[in-house]
């Protein structure tokens, strides 16, 4: 049988051509298996669902040739992420209610007081500037009021001399427990002293943190010992002769 020769130079021949190798469709892993996990809850790993996190891992890492080549399945993974983000939202917010943020730091003795004899000298001057000779001053009955801000229960409890924060909405003091707790409140007129006359209502809303200081004024005891002792002054050249004259009380 004769042999048959091949030339380099024939023309006629073609190498074969190599198959190209399929590219892996990600098709399979679009659409795993789902591992069912409670939510709030997590694996050794601390992957919510490990299933779906490795869905989510491969969407970022193909990007848009995610979907070119899972377009039957994209729908859904779509589904499926989505589910995973509200996984991992609820997981959180359970983590931060079981675990809690961080608590403030709770404020000294010295830090309360200090903020308690801040707001009691603003009140003070507060009442002060409001008490002006008024003809209701001679019955002791003219009205004044305060009002202010306190955030903290705490300090508005150190502020009245209390034991404890605030519990209340509305309690009644009397002048002297009031005075006791944020200091003597008197102011100075012509020929007279004014001060507090009677009890004090104290109001205190712990939603909103305002407070409101209410009573009445006048001369009161303390306004007319001021004159008595500015009438023996005046006449201490010739004290056989000290009368007090009645209408001067009267303005």
């Amino acid at each position: 049988m004769p042999e048959e020769t091949f030339s380099d130079s024939d023309s006629s021949f073609e190498p074969a051509k190599a198959v190209p190798r399929k590219r892996k469709s990600a098709g399979g892993t679009a659409n795993p298996k789902r591992v069912k996990t409670a939510v709030g809850g997590s694996s050794s790993n601390g992957v919510l669902n490990k299933a779906n996190s490795q869905l989510a891992s491969l969407v970022l890492e193909n990007g848009a040739e995610f979907y070119e080549e899972n377009q039957a399945d994209a729908a859904d993974a779509v589904v499926k992420l989505a589910v995973y983000v509200k996984e991992l939202e609820a997981a959180l917010a359970e983590a931060k209610s079981s675990e809690g943020v961080p608590a403030a730091r709770r404020k000294t003795r010295a830090e309360l007081e200090a903020a308690a004899d801040k707001i009691a000298k603003a009140a003070v001057s507060g009442i002060k500037k409001q008490m002006s000779w008024k003809p209701s001053c001679k019955t002791n009955s003219a009205k004044w009021s305060y009002d202010g801000l306190c955030t903290d229960a705490e300090v508005f409890g150190i502020l009245l001399g209390l034991d404890g924060p605030v519990t209340w909405k509305m309690k009644k003091f009397t002048k002297e427990d009031f005075e006791n707790a944020l200091g003597s409140i008197e102011a100075s007129v012509r020929y007279d002293t004014l001060c507090i006359t009677g009890n004090v209502n104290v109001r205190y809303n712990s939603d909103s943190s305002e407070f409101k200081f209410s009573g009445t004024y006048g001369r009161g005891i303390e306004g007319l010992a001021h004159i008595l002792e500015r009438l023996w002054t005046c006449s201490s050249r010739n004290r056989s002769q000290f009368t007090v004259n009645i209408s001067m009380f009267v303005y």
